[in-house]
C-alpha cells in the first residue's frame, strides 16, 4: 500500500468534509512538454526537479555526471549504462537520497517521479494520493519513462516501484507490452517491484465481501473513509523517533493517510486484474521481506518485518504478472526494502543490482 493507514478492510462511515476527486489533467505528447529543471525544492543539490503535467520528475545530478549522451567532464562520473525511474507508494514520496546514490554508483542515471496528488505534485485543494482510477497515475509513469528515454536515448530503462506504486507500475507495464506499429517500445526494459501491493490483506471472506461493498458504495460515497489509523511503521522510520530516515511528515504522515472508498475500489480493480493474470513482457523482479507482522508499537519485529502487507500474498500474486518473474526474499526487511536496517538493505540492493546486471 505504501505506508500504512491502518488495517485494510475495515469499512467505517466517517466522511471527510471538503474531499473531492483529483480531476485527471490532459497530458500533451511528451515532445511538447519541455522539461524545465530547477533545484529540487525538498532535497536541494545534487537533485533537480521538473514539472511533468500533473506529476513531478526528480533527477540526481552528482558533480561531474554526464547527462544524456554528453561525455562527462574531465575526471567526472562515467556516462550511465542504463536509466532508472523510481515510483513511490501510498502515503509516500521520493526522499530516498541513499537510493539515488546507490543507483548512480552502480552506473544508472537516477530519476524519481512524484505522482499526481502526492509529494512535490500535491496541489492546494487536492486530497493526497486520491485518484479514482489507477490509470491516471499509470499515465504519470508513462510520461516519466518517455521523458527519461528522451534524456538518455538508446539506454535501457528500469522502473523501480514500491507498494501501491508497484501495483500501478505493473498495470502500466502490462498495458505497454509489445511494440507500436513503428517498432518502438514504450514499456520498461526491466521492472523491479519492491513489496508491491498486489492483494488486500485479510481473509478471503473479508477481501470478497469488502470488494463487493466497495463496488456498491464507492460510486455513491467516493470520499467515505475505508481505512485510517496511525502508521507505526512510518512512525518508527522517522529519525526524530529514533529511526534512520529524515522525511517531510506532511507528505509521509506517521499518523497515516486515510484511504477513501473510490481510491480503494480503483486499487481492488487492478488487484483483480493481477489475480486473473497480467502479461508483462519485460523481465520482472518481485522483492519482499521474509515475514509479515502486526503494525503495532509492541511488535518486537517492527523493524524486521513487513507490517503493511502480507508477504505470502505477494509471493502468490507475483507468479501472475508475466512469463519472466524472479522473486527475491530479503530476511529481516521492512515494507520498503530500501528503508530497512543496514544488513537487509545492503542485501536487497546488492541482489537487485546483480539481477539487473545479469538481465541488462
Amino acid at each position: 500500500m505504501g505506508d500504512g493507514s491502518g488495517r485494510p478492510g475495515r469499512l467505517t462511515v466517517r466522511r471527510i468534509p471538503g474531499y473531492h476527486p483529483s480531476v485527471p489533467e490532459p497530458l500533451p505528447p511528451s515532445s511538447r512538454v519541455p522539461l524545465r529543471w530547477q533545484p529540487d525544492t525538498l532535497l536541494g543539490e545534487p537533485f533537480e526537479q521538473s514539472k511533468l503535467g500533473p506529476a513531478t520528475l526528480v533527477r540526481h545530478v552528482p558533480a561531474g555526471a554526464a547527462l544524456g549522451p554528453r561525455p562527462p567532464a574531465p575526471g567526472g562520473v562515467l556516462p550511465p549504462h542504463a536509466a532508472v525511474v523510481h515510483v513511490h507508494g501510498y502515503n509516500d514520496y521520493f526522499f530516498h537520497e541513499h537510493l539515488a546514490r546507490a543507483f548512480t554508483r552502480a552506473g544508472y542515471a537516477f530519476h524519481a517521479v512524484d505522482l499526481r496528488a502526492a509529494g512535490r505534485s500535491l496541489r492546494e485543494g487536492q486530497v493526497p494520493h486520491y485518484v479514482g482510477d489507477l490509470r491516471e497515475q499509470a499515465a504519470d509513469i508513462d510520461e516519466a519513462v518517455r521523458a527519461v528515454r528522451g534524456l538518455h536515448p538508446g539506454l535501457p530503462v528500469v522502473v523501480h516501484a514500491h507498494s501501491t506504486g508497484g501495483l500501478t507500475a505493473a498495470l502500466w507495464a502490462h498495458a505497454r507490452r509489445g511494440t507500436l506499429p513503428d517498432g518502438s517500445y514504450q514499456g520498461p526494459d526491466l521492472l523491479v517491484l519492491n513489496s508491491p501491493f498486489l492483494d488486500l490483506p485479510g481473509t478471503l471472506f473479508e477481501r470478497t465481501v469488502g470488494t463487493w461493498i466497495l463496488r456498491i458504495a464507492a460510486p455513491a460515497s467516493p470520499h467515505r473513509v475505508v481505512t485510517e489509523g496511525r502508521s507505526e511503521y512510518a512512525t518508527h522510520l522517522l529519525a526524530a523517533n529514533g529511526g534512520r530516515w529524515e522525511f517531510d511528515t506532511r507528505l509521509k504522515k506517521p499518523q497515516g493517510q486515510p484511504a477513501l472508498a473510490l481510491w480503494m475500489r480503483a486499487v481492488r480493480r487492478v488487484q483483480m486484474q493481477v489475480a486473473r493474470g497480467l502479461r508483462i513482457s519485460a523481465p520482472v523482479l518481485v522483492a519482499r521481506s521474509d515475514s509479515s507482522g502486526p503494525d503495532r508499537a509492541d511488535n518486537p519485529l517492527l523493524d524486521a518485518q513487513d507490517t503493511v502487507l502480507d508477504v505470502d500474498q505477494i509471493a502468490r500474486r507475483a507468479r501472475r504478472l508475466g512469463d519472466d518473474v524472479t522473486q527475491l526474499v530479503v530476511p529481516g526487511a521492512v515494507h520498503d526494502l530500501s528503508l530497512s536496517a543496514d544488513e537487509p538493505r545492503t542485501e536487497y540492493l546488492g541482489k537487485m543490482f546483480a539481477w539487473l546486471e545479469e538481465r541488462l
